[in-house]
């Protein structure tokens, strides 16, 4: 009986210290998680798009432009851009606990990876439920200036998604490129992007 009464004891002292033990939450705002919600509520479509300014004009976006909501999960997104028959582009939009972060994932046409990929940008404030911006981050700035190409580290990479349109833009002094995806009329499924299975 005694034992019974020390054990019953020790039980209520563990039960008393017990902690609950859970990952660290990845923490978001309103306005990202809106943005981020919108675009999710487009997966598994697709959407054709045309460019509404190319200033000043820059060759590689001939042929159809299509994106593609293609996989999504509570944490990330990704877009498939493609462009006639490259299929190399990938918009990786991810919720990182301090924001929303925008990277590029560029592929060879054998799936291995462009010299130039995964740049992009972060959020640096709330945005708007319809619209936000990434400004280069720091990987992206060393990477463009040793690719010779230092202008770029004044990009800022916008999206903006309403019921009836998405645009994708960017614009650093002296360039500005925009285009208009059609959201209302879902196109058919394009190719796996390059680099990528299902």
């Amino acid at each position: 009986m005694k034992k019974t009464l020390i054990a019953a004891g020790l039980l209520s002292v563990f039960a008393a210290n017990a902690q609950i033990v859970q990952p660290a939450p990845l923490v978001s705002i309103p306005t990202h998680d809106a943005f981020f919600d919108k675009l999710k509520a487009l997966c598994g479509k697709a959407f054709a798009g045309e460019i509404a300014v190319d200033n000043p004009p820059a060759p590689g976006f001939e042929g159809a432009l299509i994106m593609h909501v293609r996989r999504c999960t509570d944490t990330e997104l990704q877009i498939p851009f493609h462009v006639g028959d490259n299929h190399s582009r990938t918009w990786i939009i991810t919720k990182t606990g301090a924001g929303l972060s925008l990277k590029h994932d560029h592929r060879n046409k054998d799936g291995s990876h462009d010299e130039q990929t995964m740049y992009g940008g972060h959020t640096v404030d709330a945005g708007w439920p319809n619209s936000q911006s990434f400004p280069a981050d720091q990987y992206s700035k060393e990477l463009f200036a040793a690719r010779g190409i230092p202008q770029s580290n004044g990009n800022t990479w916008q999206m903006y998604v309403y019921p009836e349109k998405f645009t994708y833009r960017l614009v650093r002094e002296g360039r500005e490129f925009r285009v208009e995806f059609d959201l209302t009329k879902p196109v058919a499924l394009p190719p796996v992007p390059w680099g990528y299975a299902d």
